[in-house]
């Protein structure tokens, strides 16, 4: 019997140990999987709902666990009763709502997902944006919202919309940010669109944006153009010397030149005056021979 008790102890360890590893392969998956910001969103949002408790208090801001393979990204989420978000706000790490924030559809509990998606994970949005000509200079930020009401173990919840109309939501990014401000450039604030657009702002104040509704968003910077050579800046008496030295290098070979076409021109000179003097002496040689032949021949 206690063999058998032992079997069935092992029997049960086993399998939980199974399928420890078989969620691990499947996160793992997951994670390599994502090329779509929307689909991280999603995955998100599911890790969430699995690691809340059912007596989590409202208004007291949760830390999210994640699988390894997600290692990076900062989840936290906080819940609330859609009417006291709409009359007092609330801050939710970088993210300030003010009062008067409108969750649609007000649900009577909501739930109030905060994303840090880190320098790695951020990435994605490279793939899914246009963002040609500019760089990020900090992680993105995620702020959404879901329905809290019934029990979410037992199912997905469904996204909510958060508006603010009267007092726009602030997003503080001074401690995740590597920008600087020394150089005088200052960052755009990039909102990312469900739809695949990105919409640029400037800051309201330094690190600090500005939105109307829920979403994600960064800080960017123009890409620096690329480098060119540079050149190496040549001494005053350097110049003068070279320039000095190129002029007589080239006074003296134009003389060189000189000196060879006078020689030629006199050699060809010379020759013609050879081959006129050949000509003259031969022709006075016939002359003189004919002179004498005329001279002996005898008279009949």
């Amino acid at each position: 019997m206690g063999f058998d008790l032992f079997s069935f102890i092992f029997i049960i360890f086993s399998s939980a140990s199974l399928l420890s590893m078989k969620a691990e392969a499947e996160a793992e998956a997951e994670a390599e999987g994502i090329k779509s910001a929307r689909l991280l969103d999603l995955l998100i949002r599911d890790y969430t709902v699995k690691s809340l408790d059912r007596d989590l208090r409202t208004g007291i801001v949760h830390t999210v666990t994640l699988p390894a393979n997600f290692s990076g990204i900062k989840v936290d989420t906080v819940r609330f009763r859609c009417g006291s978000l709409h009359r007092y706000g609330a801050q939710v790490k970088e993210f300030h709502l003010g009062s008067g924030v409108i969750v649609q559809p007000c649900a009577e509990r909501v739930m109030v997902v905060r994303q840090n998606l880190g320098y790695n994970w951020s990435s994605i949005y490279y793939a899914n944006y246009d963002l040609s000509g500019y760089q990020l200079v900090s992680p993105i930020l995620g702020l959404l919202a879901y329905n809290a009401d019934s029990d979410l173990s037992y199912g997905s919840p469904f996204e909510l919309g958060i508006l603010a109309r009267e007092k726009p939501i602030k997003i503080d990014f001074s401690n995740i940010t590597k920008a600087s401000n020394k150089t005088g450039n200052w960052p755009l604030c990039a909102s990312f669109e469900g739809n695949g657009k990105v919409t640029l702002k400037k800051q309201v104040s330094p690190n600090v944006c500005v939105a109307t509704k829920h979403g994600h968003f960064g800080l960017v910077m123009e890409s620096p153009p690329p480098s060119l050579p540079v050149r190496k800046k040549i001494s005053r008496w350097k110049l003068v010397v070279g320039s000095s030295v190129g002029a007589a290098l080239g006074a003296f070979l134009l003389g060189l030149l000189l000196v060879a076409m006078f020689v030629k021109v006199k050699k060809k000179a010379r020759m013609e005056e050879l081959v006129r003097r050949a000509y003259e002496e031969e022709a006075l040689q016939v002359s003189m021979v004919g002179h004498v032949r005329a001279r002996t021949t005898p008279t009949i």
